[in-house]
């Protein structure tokens, strides 16, 4: 592994040069319209050197993807552009996807021809996902879409977004849903972007009005849209958060450097050591409930660092624009987005304790 290591770092050293060296360090949560369209190229080149997708099943072992993940966090690369394409898309439609759908997407998302969004959450179907009313109904050969997505990230540069709506009029709850993959370039798709505290907008409604996508773009059966949503949403949480835990690694590092030293710093230290024992443990589990715990710890941990970054740091970090600033005010989000701290939590009760509803 220390010799797949080696090529990782030499091969980041190699490339990260010229206007890619000038990206360092750009993009993520919060951030994602910095330098999108070279933060793109720097995707696509990765793609045609090979460094795309290598958590997808035949690709990479599980040892070499955890050291991909921390070599590029710790080289400062940007953040890439297709997270959803690559890190959520693509492993299930490896999963549940059929010959036609696997050899027609999966291509183009590997090379980043076709950027994807997730359209999941609604105005009255947040967390309690399972009320989407967002209906599609088969017209002939196409599938006709109505309804409204809401937080649907980086849609205003996406080429394709996967809706999760109601096909079996009646249904109620986890039944009649369906996983649908929809083009956004057509007339019956708006999407308006949402302002955030952070003043960027890299969240976005999406209006569908008689939106379509043809008959053969459903994953799965029609009605088993909650069963490949659920899977969807366990492939969200893996290798790549070690990556992330190099740049929380650096953050802590970075307001030891610039603050004196508290309790409270000691505790984050060591609970981003328990966040990366976690991870590391469960690694080699398939997707399942067990997901919630890191959901549930990463968010509550990287929220109280952007308070106690902005305590320790004192007036400074209300001074400008700056990364402290950033960091708080999105970490409130991560609370919320991918699932609330409560649906977490539900899900931990039930599904891993058995506790009763």
């Amino acid at each position: 592994m220390e010799s797949f290591r080696r090529e990782v770092r030499e091969w980041l050293s190699a490339n990260l040069v010229g206007e890619f060296a000038e990206l360092r360090g750009l993009g993520g949560p919060g951030r994602e319209h910095e330098a999108f369209e070279g933060r793109l190229r720097w995707h696509r080149h990765l793609a045609r050197s090979g460094w795309t997708c290598l958590g997808w099943p035949g690709e990479r072992s599980v040892e070499e993807q955890v050291i991909f993940h921390e070599e590029y966090a710790e080289a400062d690369a940007p953040a890439k552009v297709d997270i959803v394409g690559e890190g959520l898309l693509g492993p299930t439609l490896v999963a549940f996807g059929t010959p036609e759908q696997k050899e027609r997407f999966l291509p183009k998302i590997r090379t980043l021809e076709e950027l994807w969004c997730q359209g999941y959450s609604e105005p009255g179907a947040g967390s309690d996902l399972a009320s989407v009313t967002t209906r599609a109904t088969l017209e002939g050969g196409q599938w006709v879409i109505t309804g409204q997505k809401i937080w649907t990230s980086n849609a205003h540069y996406s080429d394709w977004i996967f809706v999760l709506c109601r096909t079996e009029p009646g249904s109620q709850r986890h039944q009649g849903l369906s996983y649908l993959l929809v083009p956004m370039d057509q007339p019956g798709i708006e999407v308006r972007p949402i302002r955030q505290l952070t003043g960027t907008s890299e969240f976005n409604e999406v209006f569908f009005d008689g939106a379509l996508t043809a008959r053969e773009n459903v994953v799965g059966q029609p009605g088993e849209g909650w069963k490949i949503a659920m899977a969807t949403l366990g492939f969200e949480r893996g290798t790549a958060m070690l990556g992330h835990q190099v740049s929380f690694r650096r953050q802590v590092d970075a307001i030891m450097a610039k603050a004196p030293q508290d309790e409270r710093l000691t505790r984050a230290w060591l609970e981003l050591h328990v966040m990366r024992s976690h991870t590391m443990r469960t690694l080699n589990d398939d997707p399942g409930p067990e997901a919630s715990v890191l959901k549930l710890f990463w968010a509550g941990w990287h929220r109280r660092l952007g308070e106690l970054a902005m305590d320790s740091l004192g007036p400074e970090s209300m001074i400008d624009d700056n990364e402290w600033q950033r960091m708080f005010l999105f970490s409130r989000a991560e609370t919320i987005y991918g699932g609330s701290d409560e649906i977490q939590r539900e899900i931990i009760a039930h599904r891993i304790l058995g506790l009763p509803r």
